[in-house]
């Protein structure tokens, strides 16, 4: 009988130093996608999905996180004082309630493998998911959800997955495809950030994950893998090894990278273009700004 995920682990003892002067200052995770910081788009699609204990992996200096998701009395009593029944509402929502979060420290960098590893006493013997918050889903139907529905046809282990370019295979996790059933893909094998020429497909493997107790037991050996780091995809090959099934799936939505500037800017373009308060004069200014049209300075 496959055992219902609940706990979500949420890496975010990164440094973020692909977008510093800013993370001097405030966590990435904390930066704003159109009104919404990256972490709340992670918790709202972990929440979807049915999780109901949310583990962060932090560091030094990520008290924001925390403070973010606490309740700001003064801040609701001023709104509710003026009537701003609407702003209310959206702020209620990002309060969490007592105990729902749970902080852990990483107290060194040693790769994702590590970071999901400290939360190993807060998951226990169960199934668990993994969400990176630098992998921004615009989807109809949230990512996580979709996940769950192909865990409860596959149990094991499912990653989420998608085509990249050949040349970009030494930035990702990649699948060797031992049978393809369209959006579930049955894992041969997995190999982290393989050159070109060596990546046995062009299958990624993307930031979410619904993995087996068994595959934190693995992690515990740590073992070093790419970069000397402590690799989570060699945890989930090595369920591979012992004969338990992985699978891939191919989520529908459109993922952006939001640890990069560019991905971070193409997502802010498509999610402002979403919200139809926005959409009129952001497309207008769009069009100005790619035909060439000058604005003030």
């Amino acid at each position: 009988m496959k055992r219902k995920v609940t706990k979500a682990i949420f890496p975010v003892a990164g440094l973020g130093t692909r977008f510093l002067p800013a993370t001097k200052a405030i966590p990435k995770e904390i930066l704003t996608l159109v009104d919404r910081p990256l972490i709340q788009y992670a918790i709202d699609e972990a929440r979807a999905a049915g999780i109901t204990d949310f583990i962060f992996v932090t560091s030094r200096g990520k008290s924001a996180l925390e403070d973010y998701f606490d309740n700001a009395p003064e801040l609701e009593e001023t709104l509710e004082r003026k009537k701003k029944t609407a702003l209310l509402e959206e702020l209620k929502t990002t309060n969490m309630p007592s105990g729902a979060i749970a902080y852990v420290r990483q107290n060194r960098p040693l790769g994702l493998g590590h970071a999901v590893w400290c939360a190993k006493k807060l998951v226990g013997d169960e199934p668990f998911a993994v969400i990176l918050t630098d992998d921004v889903i615009k989807a109809d139907k949230p990512c996580l959800a979709q996940m769950m529905e192909a865990y409860e046809e596959t149990g094991g282990n499912v990653v989420a997955t998608m085509e990249v370019a050949r040349d970009k295979t030494s930035s990702y996790g990649i699948i060797d495809v031992e049978e393809d059933r369209g959006d579930i893909v049955k894992v041969r094998k997995m190999v982290e950030k393989p050159k070109a020429e060596e990546a046995p497909s062009n299958l990624a493997v993307i930031g979410r994950y619904i993995l087996t107790p068994e595959v934190m037991h693995n992690l515990s050996e740590m073992k070093e893998g790419a970069g000397g780091e402590i690799q989570l995809t060699d945890a989930i090959d090595k369920e591979l090894e012992k004969g338990n099934p992985v699978y891939g799936f191919r989520f529908k939505g459109q993922r952006y990278d939001c640890g990069s500037k560019a991905g971070f800017l193409q997502a802010t373009v498509a999610y402002g273009l979403a919200r139809p308060e926005l959409r009129d004069e952001f497309a207008a200014f769009l069009t100005g700004v790619t035909t060439g049209m000058k604005f003030p300075k």
